[in-house]
């Protein structure tokens, strides 16, 4: 077992990684929160089994516990969701002491998190993530929320709080339950991940060079290889926020927006329900992973146009991608203005001004304001089938 610290003072907590820790949740929580209910909010494509090992040892300490279901789907994850679930908890006569957990991946855990961040102004929280991108990315942090339907089409989580959870308990064994397709969607969060990692301290310089080496086992699932890939990936993700928690560092210092590398891109284009990895429409639309990936390959392009990037990085890129079995190039795109007037609406835009995250060789990767329509343009040229 492994513990990674996310320093940001009397509110800093462990992220606990290792194998079979579900089953002594219910004393981490106990000895970490306290209270006496537990509102569990459950990805409801999780085996019985991790479920009931996880409720199990909530009630041998003690918990009355409550579970309620939330599919995992992007728009599923709404306004409506996040009113039920408060409507659940306020029925349960849950208190402020009491915690709110997420077992889950990133959509059952973002939702949950805005629950306790609203309800009675606040109550614990907790993450039990259950895929590797929830492992890795979405659990720490405490960005929370949902996603809102407009006029213009789904906006991804354009409504939420800032709420850092309590504790994150990571259970390998979860992993074991995961698709291959599910896995390869976590692997693009740490490939993002390694192309910042020698700018952002947290000790993992080098990663995306481990990850080329150690490719092909991070895929067979090699057991070591996972728990190491999860902790370096929790260190990078967490020395980030430390520095930067609430994404307020201007663009010239970077901070937590250097986490949105390849998202700018991949937020475009992950609603877009026709969209398949691999132009088998059963598998439309993309998981958020496969479009991360397609986003990294996407923001390679466009750090190569402003010549940022050495067109020998961005085929390194593209090849680790490629060899963890994601999709470099989609078919099917909207047109590029159609694309770019999406991108000027994200949420990422600060006082008007269009920001996205470049990477700078294979490793470090910077903020740049307006890069310019024909920057963006040769992003997307990079993927279009």
């Amino acid at each position: 077992m492994g513990s990674v610290r996310v320093e940001l003072g009397d509110r800093g907590y462990d992220v606990v990684v290792g194998r079979g820790l579900l089953g002594g949740v219910g004393e981490r929580v106990r000895e970490t929160v306290g209270g006496s209910r537990a509102f569990v909010v459950v990805d409801d494509g999780l085996p019985g089994g991790l479920i009931e090992r996880a409720v199990g040892s909530l009630e041998g300490a003690g918990y009355t516990v409550h579970a309620e279901r939330v599919h995992a789907e992007e728009r599923e994850k709404s306004l409506g969701i996040f009113e039920r679930l408060l409507g659940a908890i306020a029925g349960t006569r849950h208190e402020r002491t009491d915690p709110v957990i997420a077992l889950g991946g990133g959509i059952a855990g973002d939702v949950a998190g805005y629950v306790a961040a609203s309800y009675r102004r606040g109550a614990p929280f907790v993450q039990c993530p259950t895929t590797l991108l929830a492992m890795v990315d979405a659990s720490v942090g405490g960005k929370t929320g949902v996603n809102l339907t407009t006029g213009t089409g789904l906006k991804k989580n354009l409504v939420g709080a800032f709420w850092q959870p309590r504790v994150v308990v990571a259970d390998l064994e979860a992993l074991d339950s995961l698709s291959d397709r599910t896995l390869r969607s976590g692997v693009a969060e740490c490939i993002k991940h390694g192309l910042i990692a020698d700018g952002v301290g947290g000790g993992e310089g080098g990663l995306f060079g481990w990850m080329e080496s150690n490719a092909e086992k991070i895929i067979a699932r090699d057991a070591g290889v996972l728990a190491e890939l999860v902790e370096r990936n929790v260190r990078v993700k967490a020395s980030v926020v430390a520095g930067d928690e609430r994404e307020e560092a201007g663009s010239a210092v970077g901070g937590r927006a250097l986490l949105n590398l390849g998202h700018t891109f991949a937020h475009a284009i992950e609603p877009i329900g026709a969209l398949t990895p691999d132009g088998d429409p059963a598998k439309a639309p993309l998981q958020h992973g496969e479009a991360v990936a397609l986003g990294l390959v996407a923001a390679c392009g466009a750090g190569v146009q402003m010549g940022r990037m050495s067109e020998r990085d961005a085929q390194q890129l593209r090849g680790l991608v490629e060899r963890v079995g994601l999709a470099t190039r989609v078919g099917g795109l909207p047109s590029d203005e159609d694309l770019i007037e999406v991108m000027r609406h994200d949420k990422k835009v600060v006082r008007g001004v269009f920001r996205l995250v470049v990477p700078v060789g294979l490793g470090k990767s910077g903020v740049v304001d307006e890069p310019g329509d024909d920057v963006v343009r040769a992003g997307w040229a990079a993927i279009r089938a």
